[in-house]
C-alpha cells in the first residue's frame, strides 16, 4: 500500500470520526479490487490533507466488513463524520468516486 492508510477495527472509528473519509474494503485474491487499487492510491494523493483514503482487508478485519454489512467487494464507503454517506459496490470510476468525495467535503 501506498498513500492509502491501513484501517483496522482499532484504528477505524478514530480516523473516520471527524471529517470525510474512503474506506475500500477489500482483499488480496480480488480481482476487482486489485483493479481499482490504482485509483485509490492516486485519490490518497490528491486528497491528502483534505480527506482521509483507506483500506480494509476483509480477511484480516471481518468484525468490521461485517459490522457494515459488506457482503461483496470491493464494497467503498463514503464516511463523513463518521457515518455513512454513500456507499458504491464494485468497480467505481475513479471520477465517480472523486466526485462524491468533493461533494462530502462540501
Amino acid at each position: 500500500m501506498g498513500n492509502a492508510v491501513a484501517f483496522t477495527k482499532e484504528s477505524f472509528k478514530e480516523t473516520t470520526a471527524s471529517g470525510v473519509s474512503l474506506v475500500d474494503f477489500w482483499a488480496e485474491w480480488c480481482g476487482p479490487c486489485k483493479m481499482i487499487a490504482p485509483a485509490i492510491e492516486e485519490l490518497a494523493t490528491e486528497f491528502a490533507g483534505k480527506a482521509n483514503i483507506g483500506k480494509v482487508d476483509v480477511d484480516q478485519e471481518g468484525e468490521l466488513a461485517q459490522e457494515f454489512g459488506v457482503s461483496s467487494i470491493p464494497t467503498l464507503l463514503i464516511m463523513k463524520d463518521g457515518a455513512e454517506a454513500q456507499r458504491f459496490v464494485g468497480v467505481t470510476k475513479k471520477d465517480e468516486l472523486a466526485k462524491a468525495i468533493n461533494a462530502a467535503l462540501g
